[in-house]
């Protein structure tokens, strides 16, 4: 598994850089295992790299995002940095997929040291395909300098974009002399 970091001082967006994607963070419902007062889910998700979600609590620190439909998973982006944070930093992160809370399987399991800027995890099951999913959870395992509670600036979900065209024979499909004759605009 190869984990993409993206510094901080690189200009480029995490969407810039992958062009076939779109966040769908915003289509699901998010919820933590905890939070200190005003670090909470807003802040998580406020589109800020200056603020952040401080857990309150003891290890594992989780992040649940739940969406209405099955959604497919490109990748999630998480946004960290140590020279701000130090032993608010995670160092070992693992994601987990499933349809709800009772049925969550781990597919990703994340080493990082000392990061400063995106981490990009790419989601794929044991067969190389992308993720199908209803719920995904991150939980932080692990902090730097044995940290007990964690920070995390941003986190984005992002799912593949499919480009493809698009003709009137897949909405439109006549089948009787009447509608045949409608068809084609003259």
């Amino acid at each position: 598994m190869s984990v993409l970091e993206l510094s901080s001082d690189n200009l480029v967006t995490i969407e810039e850089k992958f062009k076939n994607v779109r966040e769908v963070g915003n289509q699901a419902t998010w919820s933590l295992s905890s939070c200190k007062p005003g670090y909470g889910v807003h802040q998580l998700r406020d589109g800020s790299l200056d603020t952040y979600w401080q857990s309150d609590g003891h290890l594992p620190h989780l992040v649940n995002i739940q969406f209405k439909r099955k959604t497919t998973i490109h990748n999630v982006a998480i946004y960290t940095d140590y020279k701000l944070d130090e032993s608010y930093t995670p160092t070992k992160i693992s994601v987990r997929v499933g349809t709800n809370f009772n049925d969550l399987q781990e597919i990703e399991v994340v080493d990082i040291q000392e990061p400063s800027g995106w981490i990009v995890i790419p989601l794929k099951d044991i067969n190389d395909k992308l993720i199908r999913t209803f719920m995904l959870q991150i939980a932080v395992l692990q902090n730097h300098q044995q940290g007990r509670d964690t920070h995390m600036r941003q986190i984005k979900i992002h799912s593949p974009v499919q480009d493809k065209p698009i003709s009137i024979a897949q909405y439109a499909n006549f089948t009787s002399m009447e509608y045949n004759m409608f068809q084609n605009i003259r």
